[in-house]
Protein backbone atom coordinates (compact mmCIF):
# COMPACT_ATOMS: atom_id res chain seq x y z
CA UNK A 1 0.00 0.00 0.00
CA UNK A 2 0.93 3.48 -0.93
CA UNK A 3 0.23 7.09 0.50
CA UNK A 4 0.32 10.20 -1.27
CA UNK A 5 -0.92 13.68 0.04
CA UNK A 6 -3.28 15.44 -2.96
CA UNK A 7 -5.33 18.51 -2.49
CA UNK A 8 -8.17 17.60 -2.53
CA UNK A 9 -11.59 19.99 -4.09
CA UNK A 10 -12.41 22.74 -2.27
CA UNK A 11 -15.04 22.08 0.54
CA UNK A 12 -18.00 24.29 1.63
CA UNK A 13 -15.93 25.18 4.42
CA UNK A 14 -12.61 25.81 2.31
CA UNK A 15 -14.31 27.76 -0.13
CA UNK A 16 -16.13 29.86 2.67
CA UNK A 17 -12.65 30.68 3.75
CA UNK A 18 -11.03 30.88 0.89
CA UNK A 19 -14.37 33.90 0.08
CA UNK A 20 -13.27 35.33 2.95
CA UNK A 21 -9.60 35.65 2.86
CA UNK A 22 -9.16 33.01 5.63
CA UNK A 23 -6.18 30.44 5.91
CA UNK A 24 -6.71 27.19 4.65
CA UNK A 25 -5.17 24.51 6.91
CA UNK A 26 -6.48 21.19 6.32
CA UNK A 27 -5.68 19.08 3.18
CA UNK A 28 -6.92 16.00 2.62
CA UNK A 29 -5.23 12.27 2.28
CA UNK A 30 -5.67 10.41 -0.47
CA UNK A 31 -4.40 6.70 -0.27
CA UNK A 32 -3.75 4.13 -3.13
CA UNK A 33 -5.04 0.94 -2.51
CA UNK A 34 -4.52 -2.19 -4.34
CA UNK A 35 -7.19 -4.85 -4.28
CA UNK A 36 -6.08 -7.50 -6.03
CA UNK A 37 -4.53 -8.99 -7.66
CA UNK A 38 -4.97 -12.13 -5.37
CA UNK A 39 -7.12 -11.73 -3.04
CA UNK A 40 -10.26 -13.59 -1.54
CA UNK A 41 -12.72 -10.57 -2.08
CA UNK A 42 -11.93 -10.70 -5.81
CA UNK A 43 -12.70 -13.83 -6.23
CA UNK A 44 -10.32 -14.52 -9.43
CA UNK A 45 -6.73 -12.92 -10.56
CA UNK A 46 -7.32 -9.26 -11.28
CA UNK A 47 -6.19 -5.56 -9.68
CA UNK A 48 -8.16 -2.95 -9.27
CA UNK A 49 -6.01 0.11 -8.17
CA UNK A 50 -8.54 2.36 -6.07
CA UNK A 51 -7.87 5.55 -4.87
CA UNK A 52 -9.67 6.06 -1.54
CA UNK A 53 -10.39 9.44 0.56
CA UNK A 54 -10.79 7.16 4.07
CA UNK A 55 -13.80 4.88 2.85
CA UNK A 56 -15.11 6.55 0.08
CA UNK A 57 -13.65 5.59 -3.65
CA UNK A 58 -12.56 8.76 -5.36
CA UNK A 59 -11.18 6.98 -8.54
CA UNK A 60 -10.60 3.43 -9.44
CA UNK A 61 -8.22 1.71 -12.51
CA UNK A 62 -8.63 -1.95 -13.58
CA UNK A 63 -6.57 -3.99 -14.89
CA UNK A 64 -6.47 -7.33 -16.78
CA UNK A 65 -3.95 -9.68 -18.28
CA UNK A 66 -2.94 -11.84 -14.97
CA UNK A 67 -4.39 -15.27 -16.62
CA UNK A 68 -3.89 -14.62 -20.48
CA UNK A 69 -3.86 -17.94 -21.54
CA UNK A 70 -3.88 -17.33 -25.75
CA UNK A 71 -7.08 -19.38 -26.19
CA UNK A 72 -8.01 -17.29 -29.60
CA UNK A 73 -4.64 -17.72 -30.84
CA UNK A 74 -3.94 -21.71 -29.77
CA UNK A 75 -7.07 -22.18 -31.49
CA UNK A 76 -5.57 -20.93 -34.77
CA UNK A 77 -3.36 -24.31 -34.83
CA UNK A 78 -5.99 -26.99 -33.44
CA UNK A 79 -8.21 -28.98 -35.42
CA UNK A 80 -11.92 -28.27 -34.75
CA UNK A 81 -12.82 -30.96 -31.84
CA UNK A 82 -9.66 -30.16 -29.83
CA UNK A 83 -10.59 -26.60 -29.45
CA UNK A 84 -13.37 -27.65 -27.08
CA UNK A 85 -10.88 -27.76 -24.04
CA UNK A 86 -10.09 -24.41 -24.58
CA UNK A 87 -13.74 -22.93 -23.76
CA UNK A 88 -13.76 -24.90 -20.67
CA UNK A 89 -11.44 -22.46 -18.72
CA UNK A 90 -13.51 -19.74 -19.46
CA UNK A 91 -16.38 -19.33 -17.49
CA UNK A 92 -15.72 -22.50 -15.35
CA UNK A 93 -18.73 -22.41 -13.32
CA UNK A 94 -20.79 -23.39 -16.18
CA UNK A 95 -18.33 -24.77 -18.72
CA UNK A 96 -21.26 -27.02 -20.64
CA UNK A 97 -22.29 -24.11 -21.96
CA UNK A 98 -19.33 -23.10 -23.53
CA UNK A 99 -18.62 -26.29 -24.92
CA UNK A 100 -22.18 -26.50 -26.66
CA UNK A 101 -21.78 -22.78 -27.73
CA UNK A 102 -18.72 -23.79 -29.65
CA UNK A 103 -20.37 -26.88 -30.79
CA UNK A 104 -23.03 -25.27 -32.28
CA UNK A 105 -20.97 -22.63 -34.01
CA UNK A 106 -19.05 -25.37 -36.03
CA UNK A 107 -22.02 -26.94 -36.84
CA UNK A 108 -23.12 -23.71 -38.33
CA UNK A 109 -20.33 -23.55 -40.31
CA UNK A 110 -20.28 -27.04 -40.99
CA UNK A 111 -24.25 -27.34 -42.12
CA UNK A 112 -25.17 -30.45 -39.51
CA UNK A 113 -28.28 -30.19 -38.07
CA UNK A 114 -28.03 -32.26 -34.82
CA UNK A 115 -31.40 -34.69 -33.63
CA UNK A 116 -33.70 -33.60 -31.58
CA UNK A 117 -32.79 -35.93 -28.70
CA UNK A 118 -29.03 -34.69 -29.00
CA UNK A 119 -30.64 -30.83 -28.25
CA UNK A 120 -33.08 -31.49 -25.29
CA UNK A 121 -29.76 -33.31 -23.83
CA UNK A 122 -28.31 -29.86 -24.36
CA UNK A 123 -30.80 -27.81 -22.83
CA UNK A 124 -30.54 -30.11 -19.64
CA UNK A 125 -27.26 -30.12 -19.30
CA UNK A 126 -26.91 -26.50 -19.68
CA UNK A 127 -29.72 -25.32 -18.14
CA UNK A 128 -28.01 -27.70 -14.95
CA UNK A 129 -24.58 -25.32 -15.40
CA UNK A 130 -26.80 -22.50 -15.05
CA UNK A 131 -28.02 -23.21 -11.67
CA UNK A 132 -24.88 -24.43 -10.69
CA UNK A 133 -23.35 -20.57 -12.06
CA UNK A 134 -25.97 -18.70 -10.12
CA UNK A 135 -25.68 -20.51 -7.22
CA UNK A 136 -22.11 -20.01 -6.88
CA UNK A 137 -22.59 -16.51 -7.52
CA UNK A 138 -25.78 -15.69 -5.39
CA UNK A 139 -24.25 -17.92 -2.31
CA UNK A 140 -20.68 -16.00 -2.30
CA UNK A 141 -22.50 -12.89 -2.45
CA UNK A 142 -24.19 -13.79 0.71
CA UNK A 143 -20.72 -14.86 2.45
CA UNK A 144 -19.57 -10.77 1.05
CA UNK A 145 -21.99 -9.63 2.89
CA UNK A 146 -21.18 -11.50 6.03
CA UNK A 147 -23.40 -14.17 5.58
CA UNK A 148 -21.68 -17.97 5.27
CA UNK A 149 -24.34 -20.31 5.95
CA UNK A 150 -26.25 -20.53 3.17
CA UNK A 151 -23.15 -20.92 0.55
CA UNK A 152 -21.78 -24.28 2.45
CA UNK A 153 -25.52 -25.32 2.54
CA UNK A 154 -26.24 -24.98 -0.93
CA UNK A 155 -22.73 -26.08 -2.19
CA UNK A 156 -23.73 -29.65 -1.90
CA UNK A 157 -26.29 -29.06 -4.50
CA UNK A 158 -23.66 -27.90 -7.27
CA UNK A 159 -21.92 -31.25 -6.23
CA UNK A 160 -24.71 -33.19 -7.12
CA UNK A 161 -24.70 -31.53 -10.07
CA UNK A 162 -21.15 -32.21 -10.77
CA UNK A 163 -22.16 -35.47 -10.26
CA UNK A 164 -24.29 -35.95 -12.93
CA UNK A 165 -22.17 -34.39 -15.20
CA UNK A 166 -19.66 -36.95 -14.48
CA UNK A 167 -21.82 -39.95 -15.53
CA UNK A 168 -22.83 -37.93 -18.38
CA UNK A 169 -19.03 -37.18 -19.62
CA UNK A 170 -16.91 -38.05 -17.26
CA UNK A 171 -15.97 -35.07 -15.82
CA UNK A 172 -16.85 -33.04 -13.32
CA UNK A 173 -15.15 -28.89 -13.54
CA UNK A 174 -13.63 -28.66 -16.71
CA UNK A 175 -16.18 -30.64 -18.67
CA UNK A 176 -15.19 -30.87 -22.28
CA UNK A 177 -18.65 -32.09 -22.91
CA UNK A 178 -20.45 -32.97 -25.80
CA UNK A 179 -19.21 -33.18 -29.65
CA UNK A 180 -19.30 -31.60 -32.53
CA UNK A 181 -22.59 -33.11 -34.44
CA UNK A 182 -24.11 -34.10 -30.62
CA UNK A 183 -23.56 -35.62 -27.56
CA UNK A 184 -20.62 -38.00 -26.70
CA UNK A 185 -22.97 -40.45 -25.43
CA UNK A 186 -26.66 -40.93 -24.64
CA UNK A 187 -28.28 -40.48 -20.94
CA UNK A 188 -27.81 -43.32 -19.16
CA UNK A 189 -30.38 -44.73 -17.03
CA UNK A 190 -28.11 -43.48 -14.20
CA UNK A 191 -28.04 -40.40 -15.47
CA UNK A 192 -31.72 -39.94 -16.11
CA UNK A 193 -32.55 -41.40 -12.43
CA UNK A 194 -29.97 -38.60 -11.20
CA UNK A 195 -31.43 -36.17 -12.51
CA UNK A 196 -35.00 -36.83 -11.34
CA UNK A 197 -33.91 -36.98 -8.08
CA UNK A 198 -32.06 -33.66 -8.92
CA UNK A 199 -35.40 -32.17 -9.90
CA UNK A 200 -37.52 -33.37 -6.47
CA UNK A 201 -34.74 -32.73 -4.26
CA UNK A 202 -33.65 -28.86 -5.15
CA UNK A 203 -36.19 -26.98 -5.28
CA UNK A 204 -37.17 -27.41 -1.64
CA UNK A 205 -33.34 -26.46 -0.94
CA UNK A 206 -33.67 -23.54 -3.15
CA UNK A 207 -36.65 -22.10 -1.22
CA UNK A 208 -34.57 -22.48 2.36
CA UNK A 209 -31.98 -20.10 0.51
CA UNK A 210 -34.48 -17.89 -0.67
CA UNK A 211 -35.89 -17.61 1.96
CA UNK A 212 -32.86 -16.85 4.38
CA UNK A 213 -31.42 -14.26 1.79
CA UNK A 214 -34.10 -12.42 0.05
CA UNK A 215 -36.23 -10.51 2.63
CA UNK A 216 -32.64 -10.19 5.13
CA UNK A 217 -32.77 -6.90 7.07
CA UNK A 218 -28.85 -6.70 6.57
CA UNK A 219 -28.29 -8.37 3.24
CA UNK A 220 -31.04 -6.23 2.22
CA UNK A 221 -29.28 -2.77 3.54
CA UNK A 222 -25.82 -4.15 2.35
CA UNK A 223 -27.09 -4.58 -1.13
CA UNK A 224 -29.95 -2.43 -2.00
CA UNK A 225 -29.01 0.68 -4.16
CA UNK A 226 -25.35 -0.64 -4.22
CA UNK A 227 -23.39 -0.86 -7.51
CA UNK A 228 -26.58 0.31 -9.91
CA UNK A 229 -26.29 0.91 -13.27
CA UNK A 230 -29.54 2.12 -15.51
CA UNK A 231 -30.36 0.37 -18.44
CA UNK A 232 -28.99 2.96 -20.85
CA UNK A 233 -25.97 2.71 -19.44
CA UNK A 234 -25.89 -1.20 -19.27
CA UNK A 235 -26.71 -1.16 -23.03
CA UNK A 236 -24.10 1.54 -23.97
CA UNK A 237 -21.42 -1.11 -22.46
CA UNK A 238 -22.71 -4.03 -24.02
CA UNK A 239 -24.17 -5.74 -21.32
CA UNK A 240 -26.31 -8.78 -21.20
CA UNK A 241 -27.70 -11.79 -19.28
CA UNK A 242 -28.87 -11.31 -15.79
CA UNK A 243 -27.08 -7.90 -15.48
CA UNK A 244 -28.81 -6.56 -18.03
CA UNK A 245 -32.19 -8.29 -17.59
CA UNK A 246 -31.38 -6.89 -13.98
CA UNK A 247 -31.54 -3.27 -14.98
CA UNK A 248 -35.06 -3.74 -16.95
CA UNK A 249 -34.12 -4.97 -20.10
CA UNK A 250 -35.74 -8.56 -21.18
CA UNK A 251 -33.09 -9.92 -23.46
CA UNK A 252 -32.45 -13.16 -24.16
CA UNK A 253 -30.19 -14.94 -26.20
CA UNK A 254 -32.64 -18.17 -25.86
CA UNK A 255 -35.70 -16.14 -26.40
CA UNK A 256 -34.30 -13.34 -29.49
CA UNK A 257 -32.51 -15.81 -31.22
CA UNK A 258 -33.41 -19.75 -30.09
CA UNK A 259 -31.33 -22.65 -30.88
CA UNK A 260 -31.31 -26.04 -29.86
CA UNK A 261 -35.15 -26.64 -29.49
CA UNK A 262 -35.63 -23.62 -26.92
CA UNK A 263 -38.50 -22.43 -28.55
CA UNK A 264 -40.32 -25.86 -27.38
CA UNK A 265 -40.34 -24.57 -23.81
CA UNK A 266 -41.85 -22.58 -22.07
CA UNK A 267 -40.10 -20.14 -19.53
CA UNK A 268 -40.25 -16.49 -18.16
CA UNK A 269 -37.24 -13.59 -18.35
CA UNK A 270 -37.31 -12.23 -14.66
CA UNK A 271 -36.01 -8.68 -15.07
CA UNK A 272 -35.44 -6.05 -12.39
CA UNK A 273 -35.97 -2.15 -12.42
CA UNK A 274 -32.56 -0.36 -10.02
CA UNK A 275 -30.31 -2.22 -11.70
CA UNK A 276 -28.44 -2.67 -7.81
CA UNK A 277 -26.89 -5.15 -6.24
CA UNK A 278 -30.05 -6.52 -4.85
CA UNK A 279 -31.74 -6.74 -8.29
CA UNK A 280 -29.28 -8.47 -9.85
CA UNK A 281 -29.53 -11.22 -7.13
CA UNK A 282 -33.37 -11.36 -7.42
CA UNK A 283 -32.89 -12.10 -11.08
CA UNK A 284 -30.54 -14.85 -10.46
CA UNK A 285 -32.94 -16.43 -7.67
CA UNK A 286 -35.29 -16.57 -10.55
CA UNK A 287 -33.80 -17.61 -13.32
CA UNK A 288 -32.94 -20.91 -11.28
CA UNK A 289 -36.47 -21.44 -10.88
CA UNK A 290 -36.91 -20.93 -15.12
CA UNK A 291 -34.35 -23.46 -15.48
CA UNK A 292 -35.79 -25.82 -13.31
CA UNK A 293 -38.92 -25.37 -15.16
CA UNK A 294 -36.81 -26.05 -18.54
CA UNK A 295 -34.55 -28.90 -16.94
CA UNK A 296 -38.32 -30.50 -16.16
CA UNK A 297 -39.93 -30.08 -19.53
CA UNK A 298 -36.81 -31.46 -21.28
CA UNK A 299 -36.90 -34.24 -18.97
CA UNK A 300 -40.56 -35.09 -19.88
CA UNK A 301 -40.50 -34.78 -23.09
CA UNK A 302 -37.17 -36.27 -24.56
CA UNK A 303 -37.61 -37.38 -27.65
CA UNK A 304 -36.61 -40.78 -28.91
CA UNK A 305 -34.22 -41.29 -31.45
CA UNK A 306 -30.06 -40.67 -32.12
CA UNK A 307 -27.94 -38.52 -29.64
CA UNK A 308 -25.66 -37.41 -32.72
CA UNK A 309 -25.72 -36.28 -36.60
CA UNK A 310 -25.21 -38.41 -39.44
CA UNK A 311 -21.41 -36.78 -40.09
CA UNK A 312 -19.30 -39.34 -40.27
CA UNK A 313 -16.74 -37.01 -41.36
CA UNK A 314 -16.79 -34.77 -38.32
CA UNK A 315 -18.05 -37.37 -35.30
CA UNK A 316 -15.82 -40.27 -34.19
CA UNK A 317 -17.20 -43.52 -34.72
CA UNK A 318 -17.67 -45.62 -32.01
CA UNK A 319 -14.27 -47.40 -30.45
CA UNK A 320 -15.72 -50.70 -31.25
CA UNK A 321 -16.57 -50.31 -34.93
CA UNK A 322 -12.76 -48.75 -35.00
CA UNK A 323 -11.54 -52.32 -34.48
CA UNK A 324 -13.99 -54.48 -36.83
CA UNK A 325 -14.43 -51.88 -39.74
CA UNK A 326 -12.06 -50.33 -41.92
CA UNK A 327 -14.38 -47.33 -43.12
CA UNK A 328 -14.90 -46.71 -39.34
CA UNK A 329 -10.83 -47.25 -38.79
CA UNK A 330 -10.64 -44.19 -42.05
CA UNK A 331 -13.47 -41.87 -40.30
CA UNK A 332 -11.60 -42.30 -36.82
CA UNK A 333 -8.03 -41.63 -37.85
CA UNK A 334 -8.89 -38.49 -40.43
CA UNK A 335 -10.96 -36.71 -37.39
CA UNK A 336 -8.05 -37.55 -34.77
CA UNK A 337 -5.72 -36.03 -37.06
CA UNK A 338 -7.30 -33.51 -38.12
CA UNK A 339 -7.27 -34.22 -41.57
CA UNK A 340 -10.42 -33.12 -42.71
CA UNK A 341 -10.90 -29.49 -44.18
CA UNK A 342 -13.61 -27.60 -43.17
CA UNK A 343 -15.81 -25.18 -45.63
CA UNK A 344 -14.91 -21.88 -46.27
CA UNK A 345 -17.30 -19.73 -44.19
CA UNK A 346 -17.54 -17.30 -41.67
CA UNK A 347 -20.02 -17.28 -38.79
CA UNK A 348 -21.07 -15.56 -35.83
CA UNK A 349 -23.37 -17.92 -33.01
CA UNK A 350 -24.33 -17.09 -29.71
CA UNK A 351 -25.94 -18.68 -26.53
CA UNK A 352 -27.03 -17.41 -23.08
CA UNK A 353 -24.25 -17.83 -21.46
CA UNK A 354 -24.52 -18.18 -17.29
CA UNK A 355 -23.17 -14.81 -17.15
CA UNK A 356 -24.69 -13.22 -20.40
CA UNK A 357 -24.47 -13.61 -24.46
CA UNK A 358 -21.50 -15.70 -24.55
CA UNK A 359 -20.09 -15.75 -29.01
CA UNK A 360 -18.47 -17.19 -30.98
CA UNK A 361 -17.13 -15.76 -34.11
CA UNK A 362 -15.43 -18.07 -36.84
CA UNK A 363 -13.73 -17.62 -40.12
CA UNK A 364 -12.63 -20.32 -41.97
CA UNK A 365 -10.39 -20.56 -44.95
CA UNK A 366 -11.14 -24.31 -45.89
CA UNK A 367 -8.04 -25.36 -43.97
CA UNK A 368 -8.29 -27.90 -40.84
CA UNK A 369 -8.33 -25.26 -38.17
CA UNK A 370 -10.05 -22.19 -37.85
CA UNK A 371 -8.34 -19.01 -39.59
CA UNK A 372 -9.66 -16.85 -36.84
CA UNK A 373 -11.74 -17.78 -33.76
CA UNK A 374 -12.98 -14.70 -31.45
CA UNK A 375 -14.67 -15.28 -28.39
CA UNK A 376 -17.49 -12.44 -26.96
CA UNK A 377 -17.02 -12.81 -23.19
CA UNK A 378 -19.26 -11.35 -21.29
CA UNK A 379 -17.43 -10.92 -18.55
CA UNK A 380 -14.90 -8.58 -20.19
CA UNK A 381 -17.67 -6.25 -20.92
CA UNK A 382 -18.46 -5.83 -17.14
CA UNK A 383 -15.20 -5.18 -16.00
CA UNK A 384 -15.17 -2.52 -18.33
CA UNK A 385 -17.72 -0.46 -16.17
CA UNK A 386 -16.96 -1.59 -12.44
CA UNK A 387 -14.85 1.59 -12.25
CA UNK A 388 -18.08 3.90 -12.58
CA UNK A 389 -20.38 1.61 -10.78
CA UNK A 390 -18.21 1.90 -7.68
CA UNK A 391 -17.21 5.26 -7.49
CA UNK A 392 -18.26 7.62 -5.04
CA UNK A 393 -18.95 4.66 -3.00
CA UNK A 394 -17.44 2.73 0.07
CA UNK A 395 -15.14 0.29 -0.36
CA UNK A 396 -17.12 -2.98 1.12
CA UNK A 397 -19.91 -1.98 -1.12
CA UNK A 398 -17.05 -2.74 -4.18
CA UNK A 399 -16.95 -6.15 -3.16
CA UNK A 400 -20.59 -6.80 -3.46
CA UNK A 401 -20.97 -5.07 -6.57
CA UNK A 402 -17.98 -7.16 -8.18
CA UNK A 403 -19.30 -10.38 -6.48
CA UNK A 404 -22.65 -9.42 -8.47
CA UNK A 405 -21.81 -8.79 -11.16
CA UNK A 406 -20.09 -12.61 -11.53
CA UNK A 407 -17.20 -11.22 -13.28
CA UNK A 408 -15.06 -14.73 -13.79
CA UNK A 409 -11.00 -13.85 -13.87
CA UNK A 410 -10.75 -17.01 -16.62
CA UNK A 411 -13.36 -15.12 -18.80
CA UNK A 412 -11.67 -11.66 -18.95
CA UNK A 413 -8.45 -13.10 -20.92
CA UNK A 414 -8.81 -14.94 -24.09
Amino acid sequence: MATENKTAELTELEQFRKEHGLAIHEERQLTTLNLGPTHPATHGIFQNILQMDGEIIVDAVPTIGYIHRAFEKIAERRPFYQITPLTDRMNYCSAPINNMGYHMTVEKLLGITVPKRAQYIRVIMMELARISDHLICNSILGVDSGAFTGFLYVMQEREHIYDIYEEVCGARLTTNMGRIGGMERDLSPKALHMIDEFLKRFPKVWAEFEKMMTRNRIFMDRTTGVGAISAERALSYGFTGPNLRAAGVDYDVRVMNPYSSYEDFEFEIPVGSKGDTYDRFLVRNEEVWQSLKIIEQAYKNLPEGSYHADAPHYYLPPKQAVYTSMEALIYHFKIVMGETDAPVGEVYHSVEGGNGELGFYLISDGGRTPYRLHFRRPCFIYYQAYTEMIKGGQLADAILTLSSLNVIAGELDA
